[in-house]
């Protein structure tokens, strides 16, 4: 496996994990509160939407010029990749609270349980229904997004869906193998990678696009990825430093105003 195939096949994965989590925490809440029966009803049509829209949309990228589709697509995969880095950099720096599947998993469970059942054609609860439906559904347009745009980009749409697949069915597995909150996932340190990830892949693509050569074409992946990951960890190590210094700073002024 090359180098290209290799970061291509980790990029997908760890993407499409992060989306995973997030929708099997929803359709977890919602089995537990409301019922199997229609957690499961919504996530089975929210997979057939998305099924529909796999079929429309999977020929349609494919004819896109990929000079044009590498500019649009590393643009996008820059400013998704800096949203996720910034936030990872500031949880991991102390300016944001961790993310916290458990306590999310409780929030959609309270929620859940505060709703009155309705039944319907589809399903025994309606609510139950709708929430499974709608975590699924925008979680996997997600995946679906990143399937396409990293596949059709790299030339290798199976290799991407093959990654997301495992990605997956992994937390999947993971999940409801447990029946409990993913907060053992270390999601902040996978959005980490997964940021350098995305941001190293629009720098790449997004300068290809542009006309400009890499060296070593695909290899120069290799290069770029561990640059991106030492300027972030950079950013990182200034920001804790910073924010600790600032916490120092507040004790001898909470102390003059208690005198």
């Amino acid at each position: 496996m090359s180098a290209a195939t290799s970061a291509l096949f980790i990029a997908v994965f760890l993407a499409c994990a992060v989306e995973a989590v997030e929708a099997t925490t929803i359709v977890l809440a919602a089995g537990t509160a409301r019922g199997w029966r229609s957690a499961g009803t919504g996530s089975v049509a929210a997979l057939v939407v998305l099924a529909v829209i796999v079929a429309v949309l999977g020929p349609a990228v494919s004819h896109i010029p990929l000079t044009g589709l590498r500019i649009f697509v590393g643009a996008l995969l820059l400013v998704f990749g800096l949203q996720w880095l910034r936030k990872a950099i500031l949880r991991a720096s102390g300016h944001k609270a961790l993310h916290d599947e458990e306590k999310l998993y409780a929030e959609h469970l309270a929620e859940a349980k505060g709703q009155q059942a309705r039944r319907s054609l589809l399903a025994p609860d309606w609510y139950g229904f709708t929430l499974a439906f709608k975590g699924v559904l925008l979680e996997g347009l997600e995946v679906v997004f990143i399937v396409l745009t990293f596949g059709a980009n790299a030339k290798n749409v199976g290799l991407a869906a093959i990654a997301a697949g495992c990605a997956v069915v992994l937390i999947v597995a993971a999940g409801f193998a447990v029946r409990a909150p993913l907060a053992r996932v270390p999601e902040n340190t996978m959005k980490f990678v997964v940021g350098i990830m995305l941001t190293s892949f629009g720098v790449f693509w997004g300068a290809e696009g542009a006309g400009v050569s890499w060296p070593g074409h695909d290899a120069a992946l290799l290069v770029v990825v561990p640059a991106m990951a030492l300027i972030t960890l950079g950013y990182t190590v200034l920001m804790r430093r910073a924010h600790a210094a600032a916490g120092r700073a507040a004790v001898p002024a909470a102390e003059r105003s208690t005198v």
